[in-house]
């Protein structure tokens, strides 16, 4: 019997977030404000998450105020995810013209229903106070947007359940792919898109299909 594709993706993306936890923790981590420590995620006290469910990954992070928290604390609330980085000249900034694109073909109800969250792939530059300034730069929304570094592992790890491929350069810039995620209450990547620059009319539609099933 032939598995469907969409069960076919789901196992992997179960069977890699097994591995990922797997990986040893790091102790304290230098990436970290102060090298605080990678705290351990007790999902027994967030309820039971699917097996692919991305808040799986016991991911810290901290945002452009300077406030920690974990990936898994976005738990509850639909999710647009990407990933870039402040220094990047030209996608990453079309990344976050898409996603505001992308917002704005909803209704305003709609996208007040919707968190978005951008993770650094640069955590040695992209520390608080830098994310801080591209968010004014870029006149972000703070209602709704979250910009965010973790530790170097942690994005490997991010970058991979997402599907996002990456490569540092020797001159420091960074070559990647590029996705927009849409994650469910629980964690799951139930939409994606790839289109830049413009809005994708499929995901949007997904996007509105997500937010009528959350209901009020």
């Amino acid at each position: 019997m032939t598995m469907p594709a969409a069960s076919v993706l789901t196992f992997v993306r179960a069977a890699l977030l097994v591995l990922l936890l797997a990986l040893p923790t790091l102790a304290p981590s230098a990436d970290l404000p102060g090298g605080a420590s990678r705290p351990s995620m007790a999902f027994g006290a967030l309820g039971l998450l699917p097996g692919d469910s991305v808040y799986r990954l016991p991911v810290a992070l901290t945002d452009q105020d300077g406030r920690n928290f974990h990936l898994a604390d976005r738990r509850g609330s639909l999710q647009l995810v990407s990933m870039f980085y402040t220094s990047c000249p030209y996608v990453c900034p079309l990344i976050i013209d898409t996603l505001k694109k992308t917002q704005h073909a909803l209704t305003a109800d709609e996208a007040a229903r919707l968190q978005v969250l951008l993770v650094s792939f640069d955590p040695e530059r992209d520390t608080a106070t830098r994310l801080k300034e591209v968010f004014g730069q870029r006149k972000i929304d703070g209602a709704s947007w979250t910009l965010a570094r973790t530790d170097t592992q942690s994005v490997r790890k991010l970058a991979a359940v997402l599907g996002v491929q990456y490569r540092k350069l020797a001159n420091r810039e960074i070559n990647h792919s590029t996705a927009i995620v849409l994650l469910n209450t629980d964690g799951r990547i139930i939409a994606r898109t790839d289109k830049l620059g413009d809005v994708d009319a499929d995901f949007v539609a997904a996007l509105r299909k997500a937010i009528a099933a959350t209901g009020d």
